[in-house]
């Protein structure tokens, strides 16, 4: 049997996996604090190795979350506005789907 997911569920199950590392939630939230920063700047505030900081922003970007820019020898990383707006979207209808009812679990 084949499951059939929309796009949709695809494009949300991709950034909620994106987003399933405390270490991929703390550089989002600091990307999102600024227009754009380079990769020693979000070493620093991260208590982890550089080559952990540059695994889960490879996943992060692979996601579309963030995106970055070679400016030799630095990369620049900034939150891809497109995608993080999307993101919010299918997470805020996802989680509207729910609506409290009574009898099941009350």
């Amino acid at each position: 049997m084949t499951n059939k997911y929309t796009q949709e569920e695809e494009q949300l199950a991709r950034f909620a996996k994106a987003m399933g590392h405390p270490a991929r939630i703390a550089i989002l939230k600091f990307l999102a604090s600024r227009s754009d920063c380079f990769f020693g700047d979000i070493h620093e505030v991260l208590p982890i190795a550089k080559a952990t900081v540059s695994q889960h922003l490879s996943e992060l970007k692979d996601a579309g979350l963030i995106q970055g820019e070679i400016f030799p020898p630095k990369v620049k990383y900034c939150i891809n506005p497109g995608n993080w707006q999307l993101a919010k979207e299918l997470l805020r209808d996802f989680m509207d789907i729910y609506a409290p009812r009574t009898g099941c679990c009350s």
